[in-house]
């Protein structure tokens, strides 16, 4: 029996499904990795020895290095959607796209792997792909009851983006900005 509960031990999936740990474990060390190195120079390497896991099980579980970036992306997209749903829940109108804003531009700054996510595909000239994302009109859509095919979801992720490339002097002075042009 022994050796049964050794094999358990040394399980780094050992306790639930090993589909949702080994992501989990996964997308930790991946974000892990990005914090210390930015998102372009991890491997797909580097993240399988962090993980703990070989690169087979690594591809097997979640995919190469551009799945990596993407399903970061996509979890950091989810966190943010639902830190600004919290925030703006009882708020109406203009001061709940504001808000929206303001709250989702905090919370990606927050988050080291969306921001440097974001960062680098600004660099490498992928942000219209950004813009262009359903998940993000859609984000949009649910947060500030916006259209998502409309123009308006679009400037809404546009306006995002821009204050994370190009941020003002301060909180306050992107407050100012967001208000006059959505209240305009």
């Amino acid at each position: 029996m022994t050796g049964v509960n050794e094999r358990r031990a040394a399980d780094w999936l050992a306790g639930g499904n090993r589909r949702e740990l080994a992501t989990e474990r996964i997308f930790a060390a991946a974000a892990e990795l990005i914090r210390e190195q930015g998102f372009d120079r991890f491997s797909a390497d580097d993240v399988a020895s962090r993980a703990g896991c070989s690169r087979a099980t690594l591809y097997r579980y979640v995919g190469g290095k551009s799945a990596i970036r993407e399903g970061l992306l996509s979890r950091g997209a989810a966190s943010v959607a639902s830190q600004v749903a919290a925030a703006v829940e009882s708020l109406r109108g203009d001061e709940r796209i504001v808000e929206s804003i303001l709250v989702a531009v905090d919370a990606i700054r927050a988050d080291a792997a969306t921001s440097h996510g974001l960062a680098a595909a600004r660099a490498n000239g992928i942000d219209e792909y950004l813009v262009s994302s359903p998940l993000l009109p859609r984000t949009a859509l649910e947060l500030a009851g916006l259209d998502p095919e409309g123009q308006q979801s679009q400037w809404v992720v546009r306006i995002v983006l821009m204050l994370l490339a190009w941020p003002l002097a301060d909180r306050a002075a992107e407050r100012r900005m967001v208000e006059s042009f959505v209240s305009s």
